[in-house]
């Protein structure tokens, strides 16, 4: 199970589409959720309807919260979307076998199986979540807020019985490098101190939020285009 878990306050400025670069994920296998900490008044409304177009094109969920729900939300998302994972991948073996997808209309004791396989898979498979976070100076006022949703997010894949791993990333990033994304820590199952990262976090500059998600989905989906350095994290590209 492969998800991007985007945490932004839906102010993209820069670069191409967040939907175009969702709707990408969707092809490659990987599921775009995302959660929204937005302001009041006209821009707030406008981010909003930029995180719902995000997770429809990625096929994930959307949550608008405020900082203060943020980490109730981030765990709440965790689970339910898990269990969608699972469930769009139930339903497809389904659709192969019984041309349904449709877990209802199986008779009862099949549908309560496929129920109790679905529950099972969403504890025990494996999981991988890519965290992208918007750092840029907008963002500023929520990071507190961010960091402990962060915490809670780490507390629920440690709980979960099967294996989880976490790849972290934030946008923008150093001008120097790479502008658009910068990874924080990449696949990692030792998620005990992955939350201290984000205390040094320079918030600042444009909201490139297209262009990072695109190479976030690039590093999921395994993509050559890019490759992690080992020494500082930075994504790089090949040189041939």
């Amino acid at each position: 199970m492969k998800q991007i878990l985007l945490i932004t306050d839906g102010c993209s400025n820069v670069g191409i589409s967040p939907t175009t670069a969702a709707a990408q994920a969707r092809a490659e296998g990987i599921t775009v959720n995302v959660i929204g900490v937005v302001d009041q008044g006209e821009l707030g409304l406008l981010g909003a309807e930029e995180i719902r177009d995000i997770a429809r094109a990625g096929g994930g969920m959307s949550r608008i919260a405020t900082s203060q729900q943020l980490s109730q939300t981030i765990q709440m998302m965790t689970r339910r979307t898990v269990s969608q994972t699972v469930q769009q991948a139930v339903s497809r073996e389904l659709h192969s076998i019984l041309g349904s997808g449709d877990v209802t209309e199986l008779p009862p004791a099949q549908r309560s199986e496929v129920v109790r396989v679905i529950d099972d898979l969403a504890e025990t498979g494996s999981l991988r979540v890519a965290l992208l976070v918007d750092a840029s100076a907008s963002m500023k006022p929520k990071m507190a807020a961010v960091r402990e949703a962060i915490s809670d997010l780490l507390l629920s894949l440690r709980a979960r019985s099967g294996p989880s791993e976490l790849a972290v990333f934030h946008f923008p990033g150093h001008h120097s490098t790479d502008p658009e994304v910068e990874m924080d820590s990449g696949w990692t199952a030792n998620l005990a101190n992955l939350d201290r990262m984000f205390y040094k976090l320079n918030m600042k500059g444009t909201t490139p939020t297209g262009p990072a998600l695109l190479k976030v989905v690039q590093y999921v989906a395994e993509k050559p285009a890019y490759s992690s350095d080992d020494e500082d994290g930075m994504l790089r590209d090949y040189v041939v």
